[in-house]
Parts: structure tokens; sequence; C-alpha cells
């Protein structure tokens, strides 16, 4: 008797936890389905001190005034709002315009300039930019770098852009992409010649072959200086001033450099 109860336990303890595990998995399976996965930088600004907590101001009080004076100066003036998002923005095509300018000091005329999107880690607020701005929008020690690229590579450096959705890209790029792969490259009116050389203003991490750009490895004749002074978050800023010392406000346009098809 004993036997048989312990048995009947078990299967029936079995059986139970079956129909468990069975119903979980059909209601799982029916009520949740992935449709997609977005992603958006949310841009920290004055809206967030509408209601300041006072607990958090008295921790960052003896702190604020030594970092307010060193990150407050301001260095322009945005026109609008600016972003980065595949497969072109207004942020990325400036920043990668802003390698091309910043490549006189350095004696280099480069045909383009490439600055990847996920370098880009903050948005520009419109109205007056500051120092701490640029810092946010470009936190990382990359320095301008310069290669040279054969035309055949640089069509593979398009394709791997095409890849990733699109990167930004220098004023006289247009390429055309169609479900991720390129379709077609020009520049500056001309197409590529895959026998060609082509001279690159670029971000020392991307040279390396980073963020899937493989074809930056293959790169000749580089020149990558590494003193302070290099790191790009300089360059930004002594454009900015350059532009607000001629009395202009620090804009960008959409212009087709990387098209969808």
């Amino acid at each position: 008797m004993n036997m048989k109860h312990l048995n009947l336990h078990h299967v029936s303890k079995t059986a139970a936890a079956s129909l468990l595990v069975l119903g979980l998995s059909q209601s799982c399976a029916t009520r949740y389905h992935m449709t997609g996965i977005e992603r958006s930088r949310i841009l920290v600004d004055s809206r967030f001190d509408r209601q300041p907590d006072a607990g958090a101001q008295r921790f960052i009080a003896p702190y604020q005034h030594e970092v307010d004076s060193i990150m407050k100066p301001v260095v322009g003036k945005a026109a609008k709002y600016m972003a980065t998002n595949r497969p072109e923005s207004e942020l990325s095509n400036l920043m990668a315009d802003i390698l091309v300018w910043g490549s006189k000091p350095f004696g280099e005329k480069p045909d383009l300039g490439v600055y990847n999107m996920g370098g880009i880690r903050a948005a520009l607020a419109e109205g007056e930019i500051t120092w701490g701005n640029i810092v946010d929008m470009a936190p990382f020690e990359n320095k301008i770098c310069f290669l040279t690229l054969t035309g055949e590579k640089l069509l593979e450096l398009f394709a791997q852009m095409a890849s990733r959705g699109g990167e930004g890209i220098s004023h006289g790029t247009e390429l055309r992409i169609s479900d991720r792969k390129l379709v077609s490259a020009r520049l500056h009116g001309q197409e590529i010649d895959p026998q060609g050389t082509y001279r690159v203003a670029t971000l020392d991490y991307l040279a390396q072959g980073n963020d899937g750009l493989l074809a930056f490895k293959s790169g000749t004749d580089v020149v990558s200086p590494q003193d302070v002074t290099n790191n790009v978050r300089f360059i930004i800023r002594d454009y900015f001033l350059s532009e607000t010392a001629k009395g202009r406000l620090i804009d960008s346009q959409l212009e087709g450099r990387v098209v969808l098809e």
C-alpha cells in the first residue's frame, strides 16, 4: 500500500509539474512577441533642473564651482538641436566636416572625413555651446588621424559602412545603400577609381579597424599624432571658436550623403 501510494504521489507531482511548464511556455509564446529594438540618446539639459533634489544639491555643492569654472566657458552657439541618426544626420555630418577642417595645421588635404556615429555620445542643444557640451559629445581620447586607401579599399570601407546602416562622412561623399548593401559611391561628383588613391581624415580608433570598419587596416602613409592637443575634442572646440569669431552659428544640414533606396 505504501509503495503504491508513493508511486501515485510521484506520478501526480510529475504530471503537475509538466502541465505547469507546458502552460507557462504556451503562455509566454502566445502573449509576447519581439517586434523590434530601438535606441536613442536623451539630452540632459535645463528641463531636468525644474524640480531639483535638495540632497543631491548638497552633495554636489563642494565640487560644483571648480567643475563649472572648467566646463562652463562658451565656445559657440548652435543654430538648432542636432543629434546623430542613421543613415545620415546633421551632427554626424558636422563632425566629419570638422575632421577635414582640422587637417590644415597638419599640412593635410584629405579627400574625405569619416567619423563614427558611436563616437558621438551626446546631442547639441540649440543655443550656447560650452566646453562641457563638447566633452559630453566627444568624451574619448580619440586623436585625428590621416591615412591613404586605394579606391578598391575605399569601396570596401563604404560597403562596411553600408552594413552598419551608415556612418558620418564629410561633404562631397555620396553613398547609396539598399538592404545594408552598398549600391553606389561617388566622391566630389566622381566615381571611385579602384586603382586610384584617396586620403582620409578619421579617428585613430577607426584607423585601427574598430567599429567594423576593417578596410582602414589597409591604410598606408598613416599620420597619427598622439599629442594631447590633437584630441578631437580640441579640434571641435577650435572649429566652434573659429566660426563664432566669424559671427556664424554652428550649423549643419542633411545633404543626401547617405541615401537608403
